[in-house]
């Protein structure tokens, strides 16, 4: 049941990498590889004010979102005012943002041992809550911290959600939207779409530093290592979500791929706690990937082939 809960917290916590990449996957059509690079530069800069710096968690996880946004702001300025390729532009920020996570924490790594983080907040409002160290569900014995943490990632995404559903409704979001998917008409009605680009990556990178900056305090330290192959991480939630929704509509998808993300890391802990090597989860995810982008195609030829005889 822990290692569940866990799987279950560690899911909307990487869901919020999910919703950032759907915004630059989905909205602007790009894989933005910078996600590797802000999803650690959120987290060191969170490690650093807190360990180094002594500044409350709170705080420094609006650091770790503001540093997030700072990196899609410049993937966006090489992509618009640079015109650099968007893959290219994605890779040289990403390349440039490990020695900057180096720079920020110091070292590879940075621990936060004996330090206020939200998680010993929530492990603590969860103690007092339920006034004991552990609780009973369905007959499971559950921490009381766990069930803390796992109620504050999802009231996190949850009001994630909410808020990226009411910005893509208003003007702003709006011209976003239409300028990712027709950027000659957007330009030819006068609005300015290189902007709308570089605002869009800021959001979604912003998301992603914020997914980093709890993913650190979750696991109790930032690492100069973990954000590699956190792309893909997202495109799997997000093409999950969409083949469990199975709706293209602006709500459902933002709520597919929070499903995608749990659902998907549920299933990689089940596959753990059957002896899946730990090594391997990386390969596992790509295939994983590959085949839920290559499915659909497959399926639909199939079907146009029984329908013509």
């Amino acid at each position: 049941m822990n290692l569940l809960l866990g799987a279950l917290t560690l899911g909307f916590i990487l869901s919020l990498v999910g919703l950032g990449v759907w915004v630059s996957f989905r909205i602007f059509k790009v894989a933005d590889i910078t996600v590797d690079g802000s999803l650690t530069f959120g987290a060191s800069v969170t490690a650093a004010l807190v360990v180094a710096h002594g500044m409350n968690p709170l705080s420094a996880t609006l650091a770790g979102l503001l540093a997030g946004m700072l990196a899609g702001t410049a993937t966006g300025l090489l992509q618009t005012r640079f015109k650099i390729d968007p893959l290219l532009s994605g890779i040289l920020v990403m390349t440039a943002l490990y020695s900057v996570n180096l720079r920020v924490m110091g070292r590879s790594n940075v621990p936060f041992l004996g330090k206020p983080t939200l998680q010993v907040w929530c492990e603590e409002i969860g103690r007092q809550v339920i006034g004991g160290s552990s609780a009973d569900i369905f007959g499971w014995s559950v921490s009381a911290g766990d069930l803390a943490v796992v109620t504050l990632a999802a009231l996190a995404v949850f009001i994630v959600g909410l808020l990226l559903w009411w910005f893509f409704r208003t003007d702003l979001g709006t011209a976003m939207r239409a300028s990712g998917d027709n950027p000659q008409m957007i330009r030819a009605l006068g609005a300015d779409v290189e902007r709308y680009r570089i605002l869009g990556l800021a959001l979604s990178n912003g998301l992603v530093g914020l997914g980093g900056s709890l993913l650190a305090q979750y696991q109790g330290f930032a690492d100069a290592q973990m954000g590699i192959g956190m792309v893909v991480w997202g495109l799997a939630s997000v093409i999950i979500g969409e083949a469990l929704t199975g709706s293209p509509s602006l709500g459902f998808s933002i709520v597919g791929t929070v499903m995608g993300s749990v659902f998907f890391r549920e299933l990689v802990a089940i596959a753990l706690g059957f002896g899946l090597n730990p090594n391997d989860l990386k390969l596992v995810t790509a295939a994983f990937v590959f085949a839920a982008l290559v499915l659909p195609s497959l399926l639909g030829r199939g079907r146009v082939q029984e329908v013509r005889p």
